[in-house]
């Protein structure tokens, strides 16, 4: 683990805030793992209090932003966001998008071809993929034909 965070996957890059001052890297491992493996962890330092988690698999990043937004990592309630790959000023962090979470207006591009499934998750049970859900809602009736 070790790339520049500005150089790994959009689609899989996790931003975490309001870290505060003390956060370790074998931490946000811990809490972060549990949703599926970590390709890298970089803790910011100067100034300290985000942090950016990147994982092999888009879906694995989309359930820890579900799951750990408003949780307690590292002591402290933090906010995770899909990562919106923009920079900001020196105080401040750099990738949440700015919206409170979830994926910028228009939504996200969902590129399966740098993000590959290493296997289930611990409990072994994964949400469909959002492009599979779009016709679960359609009553079957509808599709006879007459």
């Amino acid at each position: 683990m070790g790339s520049r965070h500005r150089d790994w996957d959009l689609s899989c890059k996790v931003y975490v805030g309001s870290l505060g001052n003390n956060a370790s890297k074998q931490e946000l491992e811990s809490a972060f793992n549990k949703y599926g493996p970590l390709k890298n962890v970089w803790v910011a330092r100067n100034p300290p209090g985000f942090a950016f988690i990147e994982f092999e698999d888009t879906r694995d990043a989309e359930d820890a932003v579900r799951h750990l937004d408003g949780t307690r990592v590292c002591g402290v309630r933090v906010r995770v966001e899909m990562s919106s790959g923009r920079t900001r000023g020196r105080g401040g962090g750099g990738g949440g998008s700015g919206s409170g979470g979830g994926p910028p207006r228009g939504g996200r591009r969902f590129d399966r071809s740098v993000c590959h499934r290493k296997g289930p998750t611990s409990n072994g049970q994964r949400s469909p993929h959002p492009s599979l859900l779009l016709f679960s809602s359609v009553p079957s009736q509808s599709l006879r034909l007459r």
